[in-house]
């Protein structure tokens, strides 16, 4: 994966392209991906933080035609009365706009990418550093084309750095579609559609941990260590991506500072 060149655009406008929705044998080895890309292929992934001024901390990220924002506040006292406890709280929100799938008018909080945030993150903050409040976490999917997950995960992660939470790494995300015998990296909405089986694995790179590993349908053990061998992979390369983007920020921020 690599950044994109340019910045992004100070206002969002979701693409006017339609998706087809015919049906696909992804199960011929001739088949050729919609985009072009090989199975075990990402898409490029741009990022940019500082997206939200009036967050603590924030992040934009995009993969392909999946584009998220997400936006850190605190830590925070909790509005929840709770005894003392020696660790911080983390609260994590996933919602799509109205417009972000080829349905309009469907946006809503996803509370199972909600649970999903909060478990991916939770093993890589040091909860710790803030007892007694809380830190949360909204994530807003603006539009969607496949790997919305992810790309969530690892944006998120990104906020939290810019917000200055104390983590033991970055989080990275990737996920792969079963098809037959084939295996498809970073799929798209067309290929999650008609996928028999999905493996997403949370990483931070720095530290080779994994804190999160989800699998759907029937696997072998050949299959799923072909799969872990792909997103471990696709995750360090993406963490390469991150880092570079905070390291941007930060010589920009320093920049400011001197002038």
């Amino acid at each position: 994966m690599a950044t994109r060149a340019g910045s992004a655009p100070s206002t969002y406008s979701p693409s006017t392209q339609k998706r087809k929705q015919t049906r696909l044998d992804l199960k011929d080895p001739d088949w050729v991906r919609s985009d072009g890309r090989l199975f075990h292929q990402c898409r490029p992934a741009f990022f940019r933080t500082g997206a939200v001024t009036a967050a603590a901390g924030s992040a934009y990220a995009e993969l392909g035609d999946t584009k998220v924002i997400v936006s850190v506040f605190g830590p925070r006292e909790s509005k929840k009365a709770m005894m003392y406890s020696d660790t911080g709280r983390l609260n994590c929100n996933v919602s799509y706009t109205t417009f972000a799938t080829s349905v309009r008018g469907q946006g809503s909080d996803h509370k199972e990418f909600s649970s999903m945030l909060h478990k991916a993150l939770e093993g890589a903050i040091i909860l710790e550093s803030f007892p007694k409040t809380t830190v949360d976490v909204f994530a807003l999917v603006l539009e969607t084309s496949g790997s919305d997950l992810p790309l969530i995960v690892s944006c998120a992660s990104l906020a939290l750095a810019d917000a200055g939470i104390m983590i033991y790494d970055l989080v990275t995300a990737v996920s792969v579609s079963c098809h037959g015998s084939n295996l498809i990296l970073d799929p798209l909405v067309e290929e999650e559609s008609y996928q028999e089986g999905s493996l997403m694995i949370t990483y931070m790179p720095s530290r080779e941990e994994v804190t999160q590993l989800t699998i759907t349908g029937e696997w072998s053990p050949t299959r799923i260590h072909e799969a872990m061998n792909l997103c471990l992979s696709a995750c360090s390369n993406l963490g390469n991506v991150m880092r570079s983007c905070l390291k941007e920020a930060a010589a920009a921020a320093s920049d400011d500072t001197n002038e």
